[in-house]
């Protein structure tokens, strides 16, 4: 009987777990030397001054926002369509977060739309390199320029990334997540990139207490450290990092000439940017015939994991309709969420993983 392909697979070896053995026996978990070693190796690899490492993802959003000190009230845009923690990071600090409606083609922040949406209480942009697709950096970037914005990246989903040939995470601030589902992990963890060297001694300081040094604590701060077990998964990854990349986007080229089922839209991706797939996403169209739901059950029959990122834009979720954030539709965005659908892409994936995916897709009838 055939194995279960799941929608996604982190690639650990014993690479992995040798490291992690060296950092056990050693008896220094937190944060230390194997942690620097991490964040100097990728911010060789992002190409910029620094690197702070912190406890995950989301944190790293919360920490830039944080150390970046905007007024509560303030307005942070960001889009419609992406993962929860973008917006609640904005949330967190009492600030106001304001939706963008997104490009039908990429699900990417729409610049235009993005410039509709400025008041004059706006202070920063989050944009979102969804599904490892850099979004339009060089509009977004020039935005932010032209109203004095701060621009963060929300690199999630894209290490690795590439926009006219320059590493996502080193255009504004980088906020990266090395949760077991992305491109490469340390189990939990992430990372913020900056050349603000003023800033990166901030945000270092807020992720340990405020602490320089000695227990003398100059800020309120938190304890957002990374350990050593987690800095020495991430070096190991990080060496591996662009192999894993270029998995991924051959198993895309793979399923993209191969599913051809009517009704079924294979993803679109900008000729100038390097799209590094963290997820395969497609469009079901009901109207041609298929049926997002009813595909989802037949994969799920044949051994094919599948999922949907995500359902609802996040205006919609319970807790922001409460807040009363969904007066202010973004069309695309509801379009787009509920006909998108992901496929298996990740580097564990065989010849014959991926030939039984588009073969299951194509036979599917609604």
């Amino acid at each position: 009987m055939r194995s279960f392909i799941p929608i996604a697979r982190p690639v650990i070896g014993d690479e992995e777990v040798n490291a992690v053995g060296d950092v056990l026996r050693s008896g220094m978990l937190t944060q230390g030397e194997v942690v620097k070693s991490f964040e100097d190796a990728f911010s060789e690899y992002i190409g910029v001054r620094n690197s702070v490492a912190v406890s995950n993802g989301t944190i790293a959003l919360d920490l830039a926002l944080k150390a970046l000190g905007f007024k509560p009230g303030e307005e942070v845009i960001s889009p419609a369509f992406t993962f929860i923690a973008t917006s609640n990071s904005v949330l967190y600090q009492g600030l106001r977060p304001v939706f963008a409606d997104v490009d039908e083609r990429t699900f990417n922040i729409d610049p235009d739309d993005l410039a509709s949406k400025i008041t004059p209480k706006t202070k920063a942009v989050i944009g979102v390199h969804l599904y490892g697709q850099p979004f339009d950096l060089k509009a977004v970037q020039q935005i932010c320029e032209d109203h004095n914005l701060m621009m963060i990246e929300d690199c999630a989903q894209a290490h690795g990334a590439r926009y006219d040939g320059k590493m996502v995470g080193s255009f504004g601030i980088g906020c990266f997540s090395f949760y077991p589902t992305k491109n490469m992990t340390t189990g939990e963890g992430g990372m913020i990139t900056t050349n603000d060297d003023v800033l990166a001694e901030r945000l270092r300081l807020l992720r340990n207490h405020g602490d320089t040094g000695k227990y003398n604590h100059i800020a309120v701060g938190y304890n957002y450290r990374m350990t050593n077990i987690q800095g020495a998964i991430g070096l190991a990854q990080i060496k591996n990092l662009d192999g894993f990349n270029a998995r991924r986007i051959k198993n895309a080229a793979y399923l993209s000439s191969n599913i051809k089922r009517i009704g079924i839209t294979n993803p679109y991706r900008e000729k100038n940017v390097t799209h590094v797939y963290n997820q395969y996403v497609v469009r079901v169209e009901e109207s041609l015939g298929a049926s997002r739901e009813r595909l989802m059950s037949y994969l799920l029959d044949l051994g094919v994991g599948s999922a949907i990122h995500y359902p609802k834009p996040v205006y919609k979720q319970p807790i922001y309709k409460e807040m009363g954030f969904d007066n202010d539709p973004c069309p695309v965005a509801e379009e787009v969420s509920a006909k998108v659908m992901s496929l298996p892409v990740h580097p564990s994936l065989g010849s014959d993983d991926l030939r039984y995916i588009a073969d299951a897709v194509n036979s599917f009838e609604a």
